[in-house]
């Protein structure tokens, strides 16, 4: 028997479960049950998948068992038709804050912790939360707010924001959330899209050590957003309101607190959120998501690939800008305990996060691969400074997980847990592929596919890559969470564009991933010209509408470079004559990102150049500028009018430091 631990290093895992711990596993009890239910043999979780994908109708209804799915899935677990017509549970009726808000009948177990990085701590039991779901729900009916109208948060990662979206869904309206350091150009480019009826903001958050006041601005939000006829606002630093920032909670909900909760349901496809997911042309494209695929597919990729039981106690790092927040919100459904943090992972010290898991004996510790090479070059060692004994799942993404990063979990945080790298995307509102709590973990290896995901790695001919070779990661078959689609996108043309032209009937996700040896996937990070920083999308046009304002910039062109494990933005301008690239203009480009956008939209390196590269249509090619920066070979380079542009691309020694 192999003994779970750091077994080696190279053609040896790094972890092995043991067959005791295999047994233990949701994951292995869910293969045994489909067994038992389908009349198959399954030895083992890679049979398991291939029969999901196989026979995906019977897979997606035993898991709305297995995980807890509350409602009636009807007769007809699918209807048959390619990835985009394909339908699931057609017959089913259901409300997703309804799985979301099954917790124990008693009430009196924890349902949230939330710690701010200033001390700052309050807990909610499921009875708590439940009553303060019931009353924002019932505020929001006040408020005219019905099925499919849109209740928009601009939201720290506190305990008010799962209340709103579980509220918002128990009545059929549709949640959308960004963080408070998304300035209000990049706020009202979201919101302003979808036209909400309620805004709810907070006066203001914190982040490494200061105080952030958003109550200024979120009353100028509020007064470019002419559809919203309520604004709300949650004083989370209770710092003083500027006129006009609209109605404070707790007197907002103050005549429904003894209103009884109730959940109205809806067809499987009812829309429940809306996220965001920015190209590289135009305002950010806003992703609308059945509130019920993502609550099973959360609930599947958590107990399954996971190992996400009753009681655990779930943290993941992350604000409620970022698709993991709506990840994390789904972890109630499980009956978990989620933990909420708000603020820097690095403030007060840089090991805030371990100190958290410590404290709230975490179970899963979800956080960034930044954040892992971060602790690792700070020479954190969790493992002798802090008592991590609860933990069973570290979960990683955001941008790939190098080898190095698996090491230094192993060595200095954990030596007998389950690493699961995980990478999906907004996009999906979940995972592609995953952690397998049954297999080894390989050193630089995702474990391999999500259970239900037909995934692939095509080459440029759209045939199947052999192991190890560099592709398009794509997904062949139907799955509960292909968008409904975008907002405002009436005929469906641009989503058909953003997944389904490069390999037609096929999904093309935009990542460049190759197969392993063992099964897994290794990915490199995007191969399209969307921007992937710190493991947020960001379109380069949101940049392009701040930085071209400036007169001293004709025009701009920004690439991701791939960077200590991550992604860090670099902008070439090209300056108006006359103009210099000073310090001066370097601060207040980037002074002007950070207000308007956010902090992410910042880059790490601003250069000057004479030349942007075009195709013979005109638009700018970031693949090209891309490519050059990342030392890979240029593709296409007969599209473009002026190939002799990429020259002053490459060799910039201000891209190696």
């Amino acid at each position: 028997m192999v003994t779970a631990g750091v077994t080696g290093q190279g053609s040896t895992p790094l972890w092995q479960p043991t067959a005791q711990q295999v047994a233990a596993t949701n994951l292995d009890r869910f293969r045994r049950d489909v067994e038992h239910r389908h009349g198959v043999a399954l030895a083992n979780s890679t049979e398991l998948h291939r029969w999901s994908i196989a026979n995906l109708g019977p897979f997606w209804s035993t898991v709305w068992d297995a995980v807890g799915v509350v409602g009636d899935q009807g007769q007809r677990p699918i209807t048959s038709g390619d990835i985009r017509s394909t339908r699931f549970f057609p017959d089913a009726q259901l409300n997703a804050a309804e799985t979301l808000l099954r917790g124990p009948a008693d009430g009196t177990a924890t349902a949230i912790e939330f710690y701010r990085e200033d001390g700052l701590q309050r807990r909610l039991t499921w009875n708590e939360l439940r009553e303060e779901v019931a009353a924002t729900a019932a505020a929001l009916r006040a408020e005219g707010v019905s099925c499919g109208d849109r209740v928009a948060a601009w939201m720290a990662n506190c305990p008010e924001t799962m209340i709103l979206m579980a509220a918002t869904w128990s009545i059929g309206a549709v949640f959308s959330s960004t963080s408070p350091d998304f300035g209000t150009t990049g706020v009202l480019d979201r919101f302003g899209q979808i036209m909400p009826k309620v805004l709810v903001g907070v006066d203001g958050y914190r982040y490494g050590g200061r105080p952030q006041d958003c109550s200024e601005r979120l009353s100028e939000i509020a007064a470019q957003l002419p559809s919203v006829t309520r604004t709300v606002v949650v004083p989370f630093l209770e710092s003083p309101r500027a006129a006009g920032a609209g109605i404070d909670w707790a007197e907002w909900l103050a005549p429904y607190r003894a209103v009884p909760l109730r959940f109205d349901r809806f067809g499987f496809d009812h829309p429940g959120l809306i996220l965001y997911s920015s190209g590289t042309t135009g305002a950010p494209k806003c992703i609308v998501h059945r509130a019920a695929g993502v609550v099973l597919k959360h609930l599947q990729e958590q107990q399954h690939q996971c190992d996400v039981r009753a009681k655990d106690r779930v943290l993941y790092f992350t604000t409620c800008g970022w698709m993991m927040w709506n990840w994390l919100a789904s972890a109630l459904g499980s009956a978990a305990t989620v933990i909420l943090y708000d603020g820097s992972p690095v403030e007060p010290s840089p090991a805030v996060l371990f100190d958290i898991a410590e404290r709230y004996r975490v179970t899963l510790f979800g956080t960034s691969a930044k954040f892992l090479d971060s602790a690792r070059k700070a020479g954190l060692t969790p493992r002798e400074t802090h008592d991590l004994s609860s933990l069973r799942t570290i979960c990683s993404t955001g941008s790939p997980l190098v080898a190095d990063g698996f090491h230094y979990v192993y060595d200095a945080i954990a030596t007998n847990v389950h690493l699961a790298s995980i990478s999906g995307g907004t996009d999906l509102c979940g995972c592609f592929v995953t952690g397998d709590p049954t297999r080894p973990v390989w050193a630089g290896d995702i474990q391999g596919p999500a259970l239900g995901m037909d995934v692939d790695v095509f080459d440029s001919a759209g045939v199947p890559a052999p192991v190890d070779e560099k592709g398009e990661l794509v997904c062949k078959a139907a799955f509960p969470t292909v968008p409904v689609g975008f907002w405002g996108d009436d005929d469906g043309s641009r989503f058909g564009s953003a997944y389904f032209d490069r390999f037609p009937g096929v999904w093309a996700h935009g990542d460049f991933a190759a197969w392993t040896e063992h099964g897994g996937m290794v990915i490199y990070g995007r191969s399209d010209a969307v921007l992937n920083a710190g493991g947020v999308r960001i379109g380069t046009a949101e940049i392009y509408r701040i930085v071209e304002r400036f007169d001293e910039i004709v025009e701009a062109i920004a690439v991701g470079q791939d960077w200590d494990g991550d992604t860090r933005i670099v902008l070439f301008v090209r300056l108006a004559a006359g103009a210099s690239l000073d310090q001066s203009l370097m601060d207040a480009l980037k002074r002007a990102l950070r207000e308007r956008a956010s902090p992410r939209h910042v880059p790490a390196r601003i250069l000057a150049v004479t030349d942007v590269p075009r195709t013979r249509s005109g638009k700018i090619v970031e693949l090209a500028v891309g490519d050059i920066v990342n030392g890979r070979a240029v593709r296409n380079t007969d599209a473009l009018a002026n190939p002799e542009a990429l020259a002053q691309y490459a060799g910039r020694p201000e891209l190696l430091v």
